[in-house]
């Protein structure tokens, strides 16, 4: 699987972006944060939340939104927020299986021929309690979160930490994102892009079985 034509691997490590990869989560992002900017007068868009809020840090998303107002919101007070979104978000989550037995076979086929992280700009507590809840922590030979670095996505601060810690250098991104792309990119490694995440098992496999 994922042998050059001198049956060399192609890449060392497989590099999985967490929302909108491993599970579709970027709608319940969406309704907790519109739950919550609702009593401030922002009646978030789900279309202006997929184009512009995805992929980018929730601070300067939330600046994006906030700039917007006439006058402008206070950002460190939607700031403030961002706890009890990610209890929200975490909650919601947990409250039924949200990764799918696909997506777990895909990381079980995977693991001891590459080695596997999680990169994402999600916070810990928002991630891990659902990787763990699946029983795919531990298949994970590291995970980057959004405290991790002090650039993110983008940047490409994220992958290049996943290859120092790793030890790899050739690795396949997987990427629904357009900064995620861009992140992965600058970090000099191959990039997947899956802007639908129900075909990401598919597309990974196609990717790694090529010649």
């Amino acid at each position: 699987m994922g042998c050059d034509p001198k049956g060399v691997k192609r890449y060392e490590a497989i590099l999985f972006d967490f929302d909108g990869v491993i599970v579709d989560s970027e709608p319940i992002h969406y309704e907790c944060w519109r739950e919550i900017l609702l009593p401030y007068g922002l009646d978030l868009d789900w279309g202006v939340y997929a184009e512009k809020g995805i992929g980018i840090s929730d601070r300067a998303m939330l600046a994006m939104f906030a700039a917007e107002k006439d006058p402008p919101l206070d950002i460190e007070m939607l700031v403030g927020e961002y706890p009890r979104k990610k209890d929200m978000f975490r909650n919601r989550m947990l409250a039924e299986p949200s990764i799918s037995s696909e997506v777990i076979e895909l990381l079980e086929s995977l693991r001891g021929i590459y080695k596997l992280a999680v990169v994402t700009s999600s916070g810990r507590n928002e991630v891990e309690p659902i990787l763990d809840a699946a029983g795919i922590l531990s298949k994970f030979d590291t995970a980057i979160y959004g405290g991790d670095v002090k650039r993110l996505k983008p940047a490409p601060d994220p992958y290049l930490l996943a290859a120092q810690r790793l030890q790899i250098g050739r690795a396949l991104v997987v990427e629904d994102s357009d900064a995620g792309v861009a992140s992965g990119t600058a970090a000099g490694h191959d990039v997947l892009q899956v802007k639908n995440q129900a075909e990401m098992v598919e597309r990974v496999r196609q990717r790694l079985e090529s010649k």
